[in-house]
C-alpha cells in the first residue's frame, strides 16, 4: 500500500465505524496516540465463521464439534447432536444468561425496598406511594389503613418469591398482568413462568450434555425462561425503581461527550443497577463536596452517565448521558474523566488498560463484579450514601492528576422519561388516562403503528447508523417510535427525540403528535424497561378495537446493532407474548435452519410471535412495514374511511 493510500485509509477509518461526529473526532485521537478501542480490536480479531453461524458446540470435552464441510447439515456431533439441537441450546442459553442479568438486577431492588420497610437503609425513601399502591394492587397486597412501609414490606416479600417459585398459584405474579388470552396460551402450550431462579436453572440443566435433545423443546424453553425476565426480573426491577427513586415524567437534556467539562470534577456511571447512581448522583450535589472540589481548584462536580445506568439517571433526574456502550473508552480517552464508577453488564475489562494510560480512576463497586487493576468500593445499600460519597471524594481528589483534555464539543438535545403512566396521562389527562386516542389514530390511519428500537451497540456495524436511519424511515411513514437502552443515546445524541423531529414525520404522525404534544420518538428508559413495552401494548388491546391479544397489534420491535445474551432475552420474551421481533447485524443460528424455522414459522403458529435476523437495514424496514401493514389488513383498518359528521341524533345515540 502507497503512503498516500495508507494516510488515507487511516483518515477514513474512524468514519466506517460511526455516524457519530464526537465519536469519529475521539477515535482519531486514539488512533494518533496509539490506543487500542474496540473499534481496532474488532479489526483485528476476525469473527471465527464456524461459531458466529451456530455450526460449532464446546458443552463439553469431547468437543469443540464443528458440522462444517460437505453434508454439514447432515453431520452430528460426538454425542450425536444435530445442528438444530446445538443451535436451540445456544439460544436457550443465551435466554438464561440474559435473564439472569436482569433478574439479578431486580432481586437487589427488592431487597432494597425490603431494607427500606425494616428501617435498614435510611439513604432511600418511597418517593412514589401512588405507584406502591399500584403495585401493591397488582399482587394482591391489602393496603387500607396500613403504614407504607408495612405495604412495602409485604410488596417486596412477593417479589422475592417470584424468583424461588413460591408465590401463590405456582405462576408469577406479573403473568396476571398479561391479556387473559395470552395467559390461557400459555398455560395450554406449557409456557407459563413459574419463578425466575427456578426457569434459569431448569434452561442450565436442560442444556448439559445428555439431556433436553428436541430443538423445539429447548426453544419452548428458551421463551418460558425469557419471560421470567419481561414479565418477572425486569418488569419487578422497573416497578420497583420507580417506587424506590419515582416515576419517570418528561425532562429536557443533552446527549454525547460534548457533556462534559472542562473545568469541573467529571464521575461518569456505568452499568445499570439505579440503587448505586441513585446515590451518587446525591453525593455529587452534596455541598459540602461541591466546596471541597473548589478547594482542589475545580468549578464543581459533573455526573454523566453511559449505558442503561445513564437512562436510569437521565429520566429521573435529568442527568445528561455521555454515550451508548461503545463511548465508554471514548470518553476515558477525552482526558477530562477523574473517575468513572461502574457496577455490572456491559462494562468491558478493556477500561482498566486503558485507563491507565491516562489519570481516570475506574472503580468498581457491585460484589458480583471486579476487573484486575481496578479499585474496588464494595456497595452496600445499608450505608449507600456515605459510600457514594467516599466515592465521589476519590474523584475530586484525582482532579488535580488531569492532564490535558480534548472534549468533543458535540451533543444532541433530547427529551426523556416517558413511563406508560405518563403516556396514559399525556394521551387522556389526569382525570380520565387513556390510550383511547392512540387506538382511534391507529384506527383511523393518521398513524400506522408502532415500533420499538432498543438494545446495544455492536462494533461490527457502523455505531449508531442502523438505529438513527431506521427511526427516521419510519416516522416518516407514520409510525410511532418508542426506544429504550443504547439505541435511546443513538437517538438522543442525533436529536432524534424533539419535537422539531415532527418535521420528518408523516403528516399523520405529525397531527397527532402536535395535537397531544409530544415528538414522534419516545425515550422509555433502560433496557429492563423494555417491561414498560409490554405494559403499554397490553393497555392499548385492553382499550379495545385492534383486537384480542399483543399479536394482533400493527406493531414490530427491532434490535439492529445487538451484542450480548440480554437482547436475545428481551427479543424472545417480546416474541413469546406476540410481537414481531427483528434484530441486525447477524443471525448466530444461521446455519441452524431448523431453529430458524421454528424461532420464526414455528413461533409464529404458537405464540403468534416471531423473532428473526436480517444484516441489512433496508430490508428491516421492508419487513416491519410489510408486518405492520399485514396486522392492519388483518383488522380491517388498512383502508381510508369516509368521514362521517354526526347529527345530534347521532351523538345522542352514541
Amino acid at each position: 500500500m502507497s503512503e498516500e493510500k495508507a494516510k488515507k485509509k487511516k483518515d477514513e477509518t474512524p468514519r466506517v465505524h460511526s455516524i457519530d461526529p464526537a465519536a469519529v473526532e475521539v477515535l482519531k485521537k486514539a488512533e494518533d496516540e496509539g490506543i487500542s478501542t474496540v473499534f481496532s480490536r474488532v479489526e483485528e480479531m476476525k469473527q471465527c465463521p464456524i461459531g458466529a453461524a451456530g455450526s460449532c458446540c464446546a458443552y463439553c470435552a469431547m468437543g469443540p464439534c464443528r458440522l462444517v464441510g460437505k453434508g454439514a447439515e447432515e453431520k452430528t456431533g460426538i454425542c450425536g447432536a444435530t445442528h438444530g439441537t446445538i443451535g436451540a441450546r445456544f439460544i436457550l442459553r443465551a435466554c438464561a444468561t440474559g435473564t439472569s442479568a436482569h433478574a439479578d438486577h431486580g432481586r437487589d431492588i427488592a431487597q432494597t425496598l425490603k431494607a427500606v420497610s425494616e428501617g435498614r437503609a435510611t439513604s432511600y425513601s418511597i418517593r412514589d406511594p401512588e405507584k406502591l399502591m399500584k403495585v401493591a394492587g397488582y399482587m394482591g397486597v391489602p393496603t387500607e389503613g396500613r403504614e407504607i412501609l408495612e405495604i412495602a414490606g409485604d410488596v417486596a416479600d412477593i417479589a422475592l418469591a417470584n424468583y424461588n417459585g413460591t408465590v401463590a398459584g405456582g405462576e408469577l405474579t406479573y403473568a396476571a398482568r398479561a391479556i387473559g388470552k395470552r395467559q390461557e396460551l400459555w398455560r395450554k402450550t406449557k409456557l407459563m413462568p413459574r419463578g425466575i431462579d427456578r426457569e434459569v436453572v431448569e434452561s442450565m440443566h436442560r442444556t448439559h450434555v445428555g439431556v433436553d435433545q428436541d430443538a423445539e423443546h429447548l426453544l419452548d424453553q428458551a421463551m418460558r425462561v425469557s419471560l421470567s425476565d419481561g414479565w418477572g426480573g425486569a418488569m419487578l426491577a422497573t416497578d420497583l425503581s420507580d417506587v424506590l427513586f419515582g416515576t419517570p415524567e418528561p425532562l429536557t437534556s443533552k446527549a454525547n461527550l460534548g457533556v462534559l467539562r472542562t473545568d469541573e470534577v467529571n464521575i461518569i456511571v456505568h452499568g445499570h443497577e439505579p440503587t448505586l447512581s441513585e446515590m451518587i448522583v446525591a453525593a455529587s450535589q452534596d455541598p459540602e463536596l461541591i466546596e471541597y472540589a473548589r478547594s482542589k481548584g475545580a468549578q464543581g462536580i459533573n455526573l454523566a452517565g453511559i449505558c442503561c445506568t445513564a437512562n436510569e439517571v437521565l429520566m429521573r433526574h435529568g442527568i445528561s448521558p455521555a454515550g451508548n456502550f461503545l463511548h465508554q473508552e471514548l470518553a476515558i480517552i477525552t482526558g477530562a474523566v477523574e473517575a468513572m464508577v461502574v457496577d455490572v453488564q456491559c462494562v468491558m475489562q478493556a477500561l482498566q488498560p486503558l485507563a491507565e494510560k491516562y489519570h481516570t480512576k475506574l472503580i468498581t463497586t457491585s460484589p458480583k463484579a471486579k476487573i484486575p487493576g481496578a479499585t474496588h468500593v464494595e456497595f452496600d445499600e445499608e450505608h449507600a450514601l456515605d459510600i457514594a460519597k467516599e466515592i465521589v471524594k476519590m474523584a475530586v481528589d484525582n482532579y488535580e492528576k488531569r492532564g490535558e483534555t480534548a472534549i468533543p464539543e458535540h451533543t444532541g438535545d433530547m427529551i426523556a422519561g416517558f413511563s406508560h403512566e405518563y403516556i396514559e396521562y399525556m394521551l387522556g389527562g389526569r382525570y380520565r388516562a387513556s390510550f383511547r386516542p392512540l387506538n382511534d389514530n391507529i384506527i383511523n390511519g393518521k398513524i400506522q403503528g408502532a415500533v420499538a428500537i432498543v438494545g446495544c451497540n455492536n462494533p461490527r456495524v457502523t455505531q449508531d447508523e442502523g438505529i438513527t436511519w431506521l427511526i427516521k424511515e419510519l416516522i416518516k411513514r407514520d409510525v410511532l417510535v418508542v426506544v429504550t437502552g443504547c439505541a435511546a443515546h443513538a437517538a438522543g445524541k442525533h436529536s432524534l427525540m424533539i419535537p422539531e423531529m415532527m418535521e420528518n414525520a408523516g403528516p399523520g404522525l405529525r397531527e397527532v403528535c402536535e395535537a397531544v404534544g409530544m415528538p414522534p420518538v419516545l425515550h422509555l428508559g433502560s433496557c429492563v424497561d423494555n417491561s414498560r413495552i409490554l405494559t403499554i401494548l397490553t393497555h392499548v388491546v385492553e382499550e379495545g378495537g385492534l383486537g384480542e391479544d399483543i399479536s394482533d397489534l400493527p406493531a414490530a420491535a427491532i434490535c439492529p446493532e445487538y451484542y450480548c445474551d440480554k437482547a436475545i432475552a428481551i427479543g424472545t420474551y417480546a416474541a413469546a407474548s406476540g410481537a414481531y421481533v427483528v434484530f441486525g447485524v447477524r443471525s448466530p443460528i444461521e446455519d441452524c435452519s431448523e431453529v430458524t424455522e421454528l424461532m420464526t414459522t414455528g413461533w409464529e403458529e404458537k405464540v403468534g410471535g416471531q423473532l428473526l435476523w436480517e444484516p441489512e437495514k433496508e430490508k428491516i424496514l421492508e419487513k416491519v412495514w410489510n408486518r405492520i401493514q399485514e396486522k392492519r389488513e388483518a383488522l380491517g383498518i388498512n383502508e381510508e374511511k369516509e368521514r362521517v359528521l354526526l347529527d345530534m341524533a347521532a351523538r345522542r345515540e352514541l
